[in-house]
């Protein structure tokens, strides 16, 4: 993998470990009553979301089940229409769709470093 991607993918997996360190035993009341939390997690994601637009779309389509677009636009979001977004749906990510992002960067990373250019 070339280094810069592997950075890439590195930044990614951190940002989700950082988040799954973060909500581990908080529920989505805990999330939206603390404006800090919201902040960290809100950095994160923007993390994985900037990490994810560098990933090149060969490796993107070994695991097509993940929406890549989206991944890459909720930074857009966050950044230029944080108010449009809703707790319960940055909450949403937290729970159902980091952990897939989660083991489909695994796949890439661990597939591609099996098979070098």
């Amino acid at each position: 993998m070339p280094r810069n991607v592997g950075h890439l993918v590195d930044d990614i997996l951190e940002a989700i470990a950082r988040i799954e360190r973060l909500t581990a035993g908080k529920t989505f009341e805990d999330f939206d009553a603390s404006w800090e939390l919201q902040w960290l997690i809100q950095r994160g994601i923007e993390v994985i979301s900037e990490a994810s637009r560098g990933i090149p779309d060969k490796l993107k389509a070994l695991q097509p089940e993940i929406p890549w677009r989206r991944v890459s636009g909720i930074g857009n979001v966050l950044r230029h229409d944080y108010d449009g977004l809703s707790n319960r749906i940055l909450w949403n990510v937290v729970e159902d769709e980091l952990p897939k992002l989660r083991r489909a960067v695994e796949a890439i990373r661990s597939s591609d470093q099996s098979n070098p250019a």
